[in-house]
C-alpha cells in the first residue's frame, strides 16, 4: 500500500535468516494464498494484497492513544532526538500517520498512496535506534465533543491495516485522563486478532501520588478487561516516558523496572521478526479460508432468476446462522471469523451474483501451505534463532538502561581530548568535591552504588542517568574518581537546564588526567 523507501534501504544489513524467511513467505503468498484471495475478492472485504514491503520491512512499532498521552514524546524519548514533522502540544497536533524510519539524511519522504497521501508521511533520519526498528506515530484519538468531528476516512480501518503489518502495538494512556472514548473503544476492537502484539503504557505516572496511582491502574485494568477479550491479562507498563525529572519521585524504582521491561520487549523485536511474519501469514490464511466459505455459501443460496434482491437481504440478515453452519461443517474456530456486523455492512453493496462457488482445489492448496510449507519454515526459524547471536535494538534511550549502576552493562569509551584545552567543569569542581568526600571514597574512588544514591537526587530518569554514567566513567572501571564525579554532576546540570547530552565527550569536557586514555 505504501512504498516509503527502497528495498535496499529497508533491509540494510539484514540477517540471512530474515532474508530466507521473507523470500519463502513471499513465494508462498503469491503462489498459494493470493489466488484464493483474488478468486473470492478477499481484498474488497478485509485487507489489500500484500506487497514486497510487507515481507521485507524491518520490525515496526505502532503507537496509539488519545491526544496528549505522550505518543510523539515517547518516540523522541526512544530515539533521543527530534524527528521531521513532530509536533507536541496539549491539544490534537498530529493529524497524520508518521512513519519514523532510518535514512541517510534527515527529511520528509513523499508517500505514494494516491488520494490518501496527505494523511501519511515518512520522516527519515540517521539514528541508531531506527537501524533496527521503525516507529509509526498516529493521530490522537478523539474524546468528548471532538469525537463528532469527521476525519473524512475510516480511522479504525487504517489502524487495523497497520496492526496486521506491525510487530508491536503500544496503547498509551495518560494517568490524568483515563477515560476510554467511544472512538478509542472502536479502535481497540478493530485490533481484534492482534492482541498478542498489544502492550499498554500508563504514561505520566510521576505526576500523581502512589495511592491515586494504584486506583488509576486498577481502573485502567477494569476498563481494558471489558474491551480486550483475551485469556491473559494485557501487560501494562507504568512510568513517565520522557527525559524530564520526575515530578513525584516516590515510585522511581517501580518506574525504572517497568521501563527496563518495556525496553527489553522492544529490543527483542528484531530477533523475533521472522516468527511474527510467519504467524501473521497464518492468521491471514485462516481468515481467507473462512471468507471463501462465506462467499461460496452466499453464492449457493442465491436464486438463478427472480427474487435476487429480497434473497440478498435475507442472507445478510441471517449471516450469523451461516457463520454457525460453516463453523460446524468445517470445524473452524469462532475466532477465525470476521466481525459479523462489519461483514454485513460490506455485503450490502456487493453483487452476490458475481460471487464464486466453492473451489476445493484452491482451499486444498492453502491447507497444504499451512500444514507443510509453513511448518518447515517454522522449524528452520526455531533452529536458526537459537544459534544466531542476540540481535537487539541499540542506541537512543536503550543505551541509558545498559550502563553501570543504572543498567546491566557498560558502553564504549569516550572521545579523545587535547591537553591544552580548558576543562570547563573545573570551576565548579570544588563544590562537587565537597559532596564526593561524603560518599566514602576508597583509594580515591566511589562505587557505582554510592554514586547512584547522589545522582538520583536530580530526579532524572534512569535512561538519562545511565547515559551520564557512561560518559562520566571515562576509564570504564565501574568507579568514579573526583574528576569523573564532577563531570557527572556537570552533565546532570546540563540536562536539567534543558540541553542535550553529547554522544561522546567533546575535548573540553574530558578530565585532564584522562586525556591520554585511548
Amino acid at each position: 500500500m505504501f512504498s516509503w523507501v527502497s528495498k535496499d534501504a529497508r533491509r540494510k544489513k539484514e540477517p540471512e535468516l530474515f532474508q530466507t524467511v521473507a523470500e519463502g513467505l513471499r513465494q508462498l503468498y503469491s503462489q498459494k494464498l493470493l489466488p484464493l484471495e483474488e478468486h473470492y475478492r478477499f481484498h474488497e472485504f478485509h485487507s489489500p494484497a500484500l506487497e514486497d514491503a510487507d515481507f521485507d520491512n524491518k520490525p515496526m512499532v505502532l503507537l496509539v492513544g488519545q491526544y496528549s498521552t505522550g505518543k510523539t514524546t515517547f518516540i523522541r524519548h526512544l530515539i533521543e532526538q527530534d524527528f521531521p514533522g513532530m509536533r507536541i502540544g496539549p491539544e490534537p497536533t498530529t493529524d497524520s500517520f508518521i512513519a519514523v524510519m532510518h535514512g541517510p539524511t534527515e527529511g520528509v519522504v513523499p508517500v505514494s498512496s494516491g488520494s490518501c497521501s496527505r494523511r501519511f508521511m515518512c520522516a527519515q533520519l540517521p539514528n541508531p535506534v531506527l537501524d533496527s526498528i521503525s516507529i509509526i506515530d498516529t493521530p490522537g484519538i478523539l474524546s468528548g465533543e471532538k469525537q463528532r468531528i469527521s476525519r473524512g476516512y475510516d480511522f479504525a480501518a487504517v489502524l487495523e491495516w497497520f496492526a496486521e503489518r506491525v510487530d508491536r502495538i503500544i496503547l498509551l494512556f495518560d494517568a490524568h485522563k483515563l477515560d476510554i472514548s467511544d472512538e478509542f473503544s472502536e479502535v481497540i476492537k478493530a485490533l481484534k486478532n492482534h492482541e498478542d502484539k498489544i502492550r499498554v503504557v500508563l504514561n505520566k505516572a510521576d505526576q500523581i501520588e502512589t495511592q491515586q496511582l494504584m486506583r488509576v491502574y486498577g481502573a485502567l485494568m477494569w476498563s481494558l478487561g471489558k474491551i480486550i477479550n483475551t485469556p491473559e491479562v494485557v501487560r501494562v507498563y507504568i512510568g513517565s516516558f520522557w527525559s524530564h525529572p520526575l515530578l513525584i519521585p516516590d515510585n522511581r524504582k517501580l518506574f525504572e523496572a517497568e521501563e527496563q521491561d518495556l525496553f527489553k520487549d522492544i529490543q527483542s523485536l528484531p530477533r523475533n521478526a521472522a516468527l511474527r511474519k510467519l504467524n501473521d501469514l497464518i492468521k491471514r490464511a485462516r481468515l481467507a479460508k473462512v471468507h471463501a466459505y462465506i462467499i461460496s455459501s452466499l453464492k449457493k443460496e442465491m436464486p438463478n432468476v427472480f427474487g435476487k434482491e429480497s434473497k440478498k437481504k435475507e442472507l445478510v440478515n441471517n449471516l450469523g446462522e451461516i457463520y454457525a453452519k460453516i463453523e460446524r461443517e468445517h470445524q473452524i474456530s469462532p475466532g477465525d471469523f470476521p466481525s459479523l456486523r462489519k461483514m454485513q455492512e460490506l455485503l450490502q453493496t456487493q453483487d452476490f451474483t458475481k460471487f464464486q462457488a466453492l473451489k476445493p482445489k484452491l482451499l486444498d492448496t492453502v491447507d497444504d501451505m499451512l500444514a507443510n510449507d509453513i511448518a518447515r519454515l517454522m522449524v528452520m526459524v526455531r533452529q536458526e534463532e537459537s544459534q544466531m547471536p542476540s540481535q537487539v535494538v541499540k542506541g537512543g534511550a536503550f543505551e541509558g538502561t545498559m550502563n553501570g549502576p543504572f543498567g546491566h552493562g557498560y558502553g564504549e569509551g569516550a572521545g579523545e581530548g587535547i591537553d591544552d584545552i580548558e576543562w570547563v567543569v573545573g570551576k565548579d569542581k570544588p563544590t562537587y568535591d565537597e559532596i564526593f568526600y561524603t560518599l566514602s571514597p576508597v583509594n580515591g574512588k566511589i562505587t557505582g552504588a554510592n554514586a547512584k544514591k547522589e545522582m538520583v537526587k536530580s530526579k532524572l530518569p534512569n535512561t538519562v542517568l545511565g547515559k551520564i554514567w557512561k560518559l562520566a566513567d571515562v576509564d570504564k572501571d565501574g568507579l568514579l574518581d573526583d574528576e569523573e564525579f564532577a563531570l557527572a554532576n556537570h552533565l546532570i546540570k546540563v540536562k536539567l537546564e534543558g540541553h542535550e547530552l553529547p554522544t561522546d565527550l567533546p575535548p573540553h569536557l574530558i578530565p585532564p588526567s584522562k586525556r591520554r586514555l585511548e
